[in-house]
C-alpha cells in the first residue's frame, strides 16, 4: 500500500510535529486560533468544554502515533503529560459521556498498549465502565451526552460507533464478556435504527427511555432530518469495521460496506468531502475532518478482503488523504495544526476551522498506507 506521496507527506509531519509538539507539550488542545497557536483545554470547566472535552485524547493518541513512527521517546513523555491530566476528569464526573472511548483509548489505550503501564490500565478500564454503565437495556443503545440541551435520556448517537471499541478491548483484557456484549447490542441497535437502506445514516436517533420504542431520527450535526451528515457516514463506516475486527461477526462488515459504497457514489470529483452529502450545492461547505476518518474507514475495511475486492475502498481513501495532502494542509510552521477547513457542524459558525483530530486521522491514514505503527482501535 506504500505511496511515495504519503511517504513525502509524512517526513514532513514529522518535521513539523517536532516543533509544534514541544510547543505545546503542557497544553491539551483542540483548535487553533487566527494566529495559528493551539488552545488549551487543559482546565475543568463547568460547561464540560475544558479537560473533560471529548476531542482530549486525540492530542495524545497523535503524539504515540508519533513516537511508533519515530522512536523519539520526547513523543511519549509529552504524551503522557495529558495522559495524567486527564485522570482529574474522572473525579469530575460530570463532564464524562458516550465519548470516553476517543478520550481514553488513545491516551491510556495506546500507552498501556505500547509499554504496559499498568496505571494507564487502570484509566482505561475505569473509563470503560463508565461507557458501560450508560447502556439501557430498554432499546440496546448506549445513552449520547448528559443533558446538555435538555432531558435527552432517550438519544443515541452514530459517533458511539467508534466507542465501542473501548469495551471491546476491556472485554479482551479482562476476559470478561459484558462490555463485549455492550458493544455488541448497541451496534446491532445502530444497524436496525440508524444505518438507512440506502447506507446513508441518521445522526442522532430518540428513543423512549422506559421502552426503548424508537421515536425519530434527528439531522444532529448534518443538514437536516433525512440527510446525510459526513463525518457521521465515516463513524458509521470506520465503526462497523472496528466491530467486524473485535467479533467476526459479518452483519458488521456488511454494514461497513453498505455504509461505503454509499460513501464512494456520492463523494464528489474533487475528493473534498461536503459537511453533508445532501446538503444544497451552496455555500459549498466541506469538512476536511471527516474526510480524514473516512479515509481510515475505507482503507481498514479494505483490509478485510482478499485480492480485488478491497480495491476500490483502498483507492477512496488514498483519494481523499491525497486530496488533503495537496490541498487542504498546512505543513509550514505558521499554524500548529496540518488539516485546514474543518466543520464543527453545518448550522453553526464553526467552518473553516482547524481540529486536533482531524491531524490525527490524517497522520492515522498516512501510517495505514504505509504499514507504521499499532492498531490503536
Amino acid at each position: 500500500m506504500k505511496e511515495q506521496w504519503a511517504e513525502e507527506a509524512l517526513e514532513k509531519v514529522r518535521k513539523k510535529i517536532r516543533v509544534t509538539a514541544e510547543k505545546n507539550r503542557d497544553k491539551i488542545p483542540y483548535k487553533t486560533d487566527e494566529n495559528g497557536d493551539y488552545d488549551d483545554n487543559s482546565d475543568i470547566r463547568e460547561d464540560g468544554s475544558g479537560l473533560d472535552w471529548w476531542t482530549n485524547g486525540f492530542w495524545g493518541g497523535t503524539l504515540w502515533r508519533m513516537f511508533e513512527d519515530t522512536g523519539d521517546k520526547a513523543f511519549a513523555e509529552i504524551a503522557a503529560i495529558s495522559e495524567k491530566k486527564m485522570e482529574a476528569c474522572f473525579d469530575h464526573y460530570y463532564g464524562l459521556n458516550h465519548d470516553v472511548g476517543f478520550m481514553y483509548m488513545l491516551t491510556a489505550g495506546a500507552d498501556y498498549r505500547l509499554t504496559g503501564n499498568k496505571e494507564s490500565l487502570r484509566y482505561l478500564l475505569h473509563a470503560a465502565n463508565l461507557l458501560a454503565g450508560r447502556f439501557n437495556p430498554a432499546g440496546n443503545y448506549i445513552r449520547a451526552w448528559n443533558d446538555v440541551w435538555g432531558h435527552n435520556t432517550g438519544w443515541a448517537i452514530i459517533d458511539c460507533m467508534m466507542n465501542l471499541s473501548l469495551l471491546y478491548y476491556a472485554s479482551e483484557i479482562t476476559e470478561d464478556p459484558r462490555f463485549r456484549n455492550i458493544a455488541k447490542l448497541h451496534a446491532d441497535t445502530v444497524i436496525d435504527a440508524f444505518v438507512r437502506k440506502d447506507g446513508s445514516c441518521c445522526h442522532i436517533v430518540e428513543f423512549d427511555p422506559e421502552t426503548g420504542k424508537r421515536i425519530k431520527s434527528m439531522g444532529g450535526q448534518g443538514y437536516g432530518t433525512g440527510s446525510s451528515w459526513t463525518r457521521g457516514q465515516a463513524w458509521g463506516l470506520y465503526g462497523f469495521v472496528i466491530s467486524y475486527i473485535h467479533t467476526g461477526i459479518k452483519k458488521y462488515l456488511d454494514t461497513a460496506v453498505k455504509i461505503a459504497d454509499y460513501c464512494i457514489k456520492n463523494i464528489p470529483e474533487s475528493g473534498l468531502i461536503p459537511i453533508d452529502f445532501r446538503q444544497p450545492e451552496e455555500p459549498a461547505l466541506e469538512d476536511c475532518c471527516g474526510a480524514c476518518i473516512m479515509a481510515c474507514g475505507f482503507i481498514e475495511l479494505s483490509k478485510q478482503f482478499e485480492g480485488k475486492e478491497g480495491a476500490a475502498y483502498l483507492e477512496a481513501g488514498k483519494k481523499i488523504l491525497k486530496t488533503i495532502v495537496d490541498q487542504r494542509c498546512d505543513f509550514s510552521l505558521d499554524c500548529d495544526a496540518f488539516v485546514q477547513n474543518c466543520s464543527v457542524a453545518y448550522h453553526s459558525d464553526g467552518h473553516n476551522v482547524t481540529m486536533n483530530y482531524a491531524d490525527y486521522f490524517f497522520i492515522e491514514g498516512l501510517h495505514k498506507l504505509e504499514d507504521i505503527g499499532s492498531f490503536y482501535w
